[in-house]
């Protein structure tokens, strides 16, 4: 497996590879701290893709002043390892220094659907996010780019970002990945206390309780969803509601409190943002009635 750190090494190691035909190349865009959930895009990058191409990097301009880039949890020792284990190719572990030589003057900015959900509760966030994806997707030219659906509306900004700006990349959902006991997996889990992350179960078990819910009644409202998944997270003392939201996906549409929350024609999501302490941990839920499936 090879190590990268530099820009100019990426694109040699990308060229080298295709002048080999060794087949597509995939991307999997990570912050480290790896998971069983990166691991599991790795396994679908590998599936897929004759390249595999993992990215580390914690990258300071998605992060607000006073969260947690400062103390954000890294182990590259660990996270090579895992990608190792996992026939990954290449890692790419740029320095700072090396994707910001100097401060950037140029973002790349998706309007409307950041407005909401973690763009509310993080301004400036999302244009961080597109703007160092898109410079992943310039230096290592991926046909394929692998993310987790545990932050949906990242998937939803960065497949606007790809349509509108005609890049020569497919993105791959991948799906949420759990512990046993329903928590799902996220490389901030290692912040909580014993409690917190025994409360922090509320999350999955009350879009179960929805998703039951719409299932077993398709007239219920929206309105009524959002007041079911407030209650039933209040239920636990340590949790902090950021939102509990149900909207169109991938639209990122609102749904009125007086409307049905799952329509004919149109996915749902039900999302969540909660603290517990000083962790904020995102969750949701996808329903896709044109399927009749769903997602957790």
């Amino acid at each position: 497996m090879n190590v990268i750190r530099t820009i100019a090494e990426a694109r040699a190691f990308i060229q080298a590879r295709q002048h080999e035909g060794s087949g597509a190349v995939g991307l999997v865009p990570t912050m480290g701290y790896l998971h069983e959930g990166h691991a599991s895009l790795m396994r679908k990058a590998r599936e897929m893709c004759g390249t595999v191409v993992v990215s580390i990097f914690v990258n300071p301009i998605q992060f607000g002043p006073g969260e947690d880039y400062e103390t954000y949890p890294r182990d590259e020792a660990r996270d090579l390892a895992l990608a190792e284990a996992e026939g990954v190719d290449a890692v790419f572990i740029p320095s700072v220094e090396e994707m910001y030589p100097q401060p950037t003057k140029t973002k790349i900015t998706v309007a409307e659907i950041t407005s909401l959900l973690c763009g509310a509760s993080r301004p400036g966030h999302f244009d961080g996010v597109t703007t160092v994806v898109s410079k992943l997707f310039h230096i290592i030219k991926p046909a394929y780019a692998f993310f987790g659906m545990k932050d949906a509306q990242q998937v939803a900004v960065i497949e606007q970002m790809v349509r509108d700006l005609n890049m020569d990349v497919s993105i791959v959902p991948c799906p949420i990945i759990r512990e046993q006991d329903g928590l799902a997996l996220s490389s901030r889990n290692v912040y909580l206390s014993p409690e917190e992350r025994r409360q922090a179960l509320v999350l999955s078990g009350s879009l179960k309780a929805a998703q039951a819910i719409i299932e077993q009644n398709p007239e219920v409202t929206a309105g009524e969803i959002r007041t079911m998944l407030r209650e039933h997270i209040t239920q636990s003392p340590l949790a902090d509601i950021d939102y509990a939201e149900v909207l169109t996906f991938p639209e990122l549409s609102p749904i009125a409190d007086s409307e049905q929350a799952l329509g004919t024609d149109r996915g749902v999501i039900m999302a969540l943002a909660v603290r517990f302490g000083r962790t904020r941990l995102i969750d949701n839920a996808l329903i896709q009635p044109k399927v009749g499936d769903s997602h957790v």
